[in-house]
């Protein structure tokens, strides 16, 4: 992770409040699976991006959160400075919108899990018949590669490319549905040929990523709001590992979760509080679902092979 976070004082946040209002030319109030994010900037870039990514909600609803996006050498680059008592956060110097989105569901989440029960995975979640499919790892382990070649598969539908929200119902994990719209890389349509296309030439920002509606590729019926889990796949790059893939069970994978910090890199705060209610959902999750650690040294198309055998997906040609 290349951004720093540091939290301040309600006092020092509202010094910058006082420093930054008179400059903000965009407010958009977002729906963050019911959390109401604000964003408040002076960047038309931001601003479109941010409507094309998230839900829009009633602009009469208070903020849950809030998101200052500004400008500044007094800062180093992609500085965030977070108040967690009134959930502000203020980003310095950002050129990389996938940071921007991401601590933006992180704030959301930093509020569902101390009042809701409800945490958040970094990763991917399909829905294969019914069944609940989430690909977890770490960056560059090829995530995001792996989603979309499953739903190269017609059965298999998306409820979430990158970031997903989730609780504990009873026996079942419930997974829930983030994003609007996905964030996804230019090299997407190169790997798999059906989502070539989809962002207009010239359309990618200077980090090749461009939010795109993936409904005109696969349907909006393929869109989910929410799915039941019952496999988790944590996906790691390793050429030294013969080993392909293996079942982990739920101490095993536990371990894992919590030596990669649950495998997400944007909370915003950690302390013991926090360790101890995202320990405990991690176990509830391990226990109940399967989990596989597949390694992604080999091609992608390789990977893919063996991701479907794993969750009963039909090889493609």
């Amino acid at each position: 992770m290349s951004y720093t976070i540091a939290l301040i004082s309600t006092e020092e946040k509202e010094q910058l409040m006082e420093e930054y209002l008179p400059k903000v030319r965009y407010e958009i109030k977002s729906d963050l699976y019911g959390c109401c994010i604000k964003l408040i900037t002076d960047e038309h870039t931001i601003k479109d991006t941010w409507e094309n990514n998230f839900y829009s909600i009633s602009q009469n609803i208070r903020s849950h959160g809030r998101l200052l996006i500004f400008r500044n050498g007094a800062y180093a680059p992609d500085t965030v400075l977070f108040d967690p008592l009134s959930r502000t956060a203020f980003l310095f110097n950002f050129s990389y919108y996938g940071w921007i989105k991401s601590i933006a569901l992180s704030l959301a989440g930093d509020i569902l899990e101390d009042h809701h029960g409800i945490f958040s995975v970094h990763g991917a979640c399909l829905d294969i018949g019914g069944n609940g499919l989430a690909i977890i790892g770490l960056p560059k382990a090829g995530k995001t590669t792996q989603t979309y070649g499953l739903l190269q598969d017609a059965h298999t539908r998306i409820v979430a490319d990158d970031w997903f929200f989730s609780r504990v119902y009873g026996p079942d994990i419930l997974a829930y549905s983030s994003e609007k719209n996905f964030y996804i890389g230019e090299d997407l349509g190169t790997i798999w040929k059906t989502f070539g296309g989809m962002v207009p030439e010239g359309e990618f920002d200077q980090n090749g990523r461009a939010v795109a509606d993936i409904r005109w590729v696969i349907g909006k019926g393929r869109i989910l709001p929410m799915t039941t889990l019952k496999t988790i796949i944590v996906l790691k790059r390793d050429p030294a590992d013969m080993t392909i893939s293996r079942t982990l069970d739920p101490d095993t994978g536990l371990k894992l979760f919590v030596e990669n910090t649950y495998f997400n890199p944007h909370f915003l705060v950690h302390n013991p509080f926090k360790a101890r209610i995202r320990k405990r959902y991690v176990q509830e999750l391990l226990s109940r679902t399967t989990v596989y650690q597949v390694n992604t040294s080999g091609t992608p198309k390789e990977t893919q092979k063996m991701i479907r055998s794993l969750v009963g997906i039909p090889q493609s040609e």
